[in-house]
């Protein structure tokens, strides 16, 4: 048998998968020559979600559970290939079924703060781009009904674009990184890229780019995140941990001298928005004490 690091170079190995489990995540790997393979896509009314099978039912849920060989894990990712083609992954179709969407926007508001739903509103219908950050949960019932392959870890649950920027790591050193979690739940990893890569094409057409710039972005994009994932998989798990995008790094990786000019000018805003700037900002003084300055409906004091 193998060990842990072997890598397959015959590309004649195939996995072979029992039967899925009642919850519709997916099957894991067996030794037997005879199982036969179920179909990939499961649902079910406890988990609508397409699931296609995975190297282990029960997820990544504990360290203890000894970790699936690298060989059949690569060996999992060519079956799957042929099942589902990465060309299909982009296509999406509405379903007959499919909710309105200006009834799931009015769904969503349920429970929030009456006074500022205007306010959301309105920013939503400013761009298609506005659009698009404040529909999260409706992006996600319609990823629901595409394919996954069911490792789900935590996902940010909202990796548009905007939700990308600098800020201090805990060692002071400036990152470029997810920097909101409001939304983070576990779900599966391709909603988050999908998500990202929608964004982009969404945002360079809101700023003027052609069709074929927008398409190069992406295409970048899932390239990048493809080599990042590759370079990953080789590296042991706590190394994993210490991957970061820095100043540094960033400096070293940017070839575009226009790029590397906004990354600057972001660096340096990022930089400037301090706590020490921020308190003269948003306080005032009143009776020898600072108190917060009120921009009402966004900003009030509690009465």
């Amino acid at each position: 048998m193998p060990d842990d690091d072997a890598v397959d170079t015959s590309g004649s190995t195939r996995p072979t998968w029992d039967s899925a489990p009642a919850t519709g995540w997916g099957g894991g790997l067996t030794s037997s020559t005879n199982a036969e393979q179920p179909d990939y896509s499961t649902t079910t009314a406890r988990n609508p979600h397409v699931v296609l099978a995975s190297t282990e039912g029960r997820g990544f849920a504990s360290l203890r559970r000894p970790a699936t060989r690298r060989r059949e894990r690569r060996a999992l990712g060519r079956a799957l290939r042929q099942q589902i083609p990465r060309s299909t992954l982009g296509r999406w179709s509405a379903p007959a079924e499919r909710l309105d969407p200006v009834q799931q926007v009015i769904a969503i508001h349920q429970g929030r703060l009456d006074w500022l739903i205007p306010i959301r509103v309105g920013r939503m219908i400013a761009s298609p781009y506005g659009f698009l950050r404040g529909t999260a949960a409706i992006m996600a019932t319609d990823f629901a009904s595409l394919p996954a392959t069911g490792i789900t870890p935590v996902i940010c649950g909202d990796a548009h674009l905007g939700n990308f920027g600098f800020y201090a790591s805990p060692e002071r050193e400036l990152v470029l990184d997810l920097n909101d979690f409001d939304e983070a739940h576990p779900g599966a990893w391709e909603w988050d890229l999908r998500r990202l890569t929608t964004s982009i094409w969404v945002a360079g057409r809101h700023n003027g780019a052609s069709e074929s710039s927008c398409e190069q972005a992406v295409a970048r994009c899932v390239e990048a995140y493809r080599e990042q994932l590759a370079d990953l998989a080789e590296q042991p798990l706590l190394a994993r941990s210490y991957q970061r995008r820095g100043m540094n790094r960033l400096r070293l990786t940017t070839t575009r001298k226009t790029l590397r000019k906004e990354i600057k000018h972001a660096a340096k805003r990022a930089k400037g928005r301090t706590s020490d700037r921020a308190l003269p900002r948003l306080t005032e003084s009143h009776d020898g004490t600072c108190r917060i300055i009120e921009d009402y409906p966004l900003i009030s004091r509690p009465s």
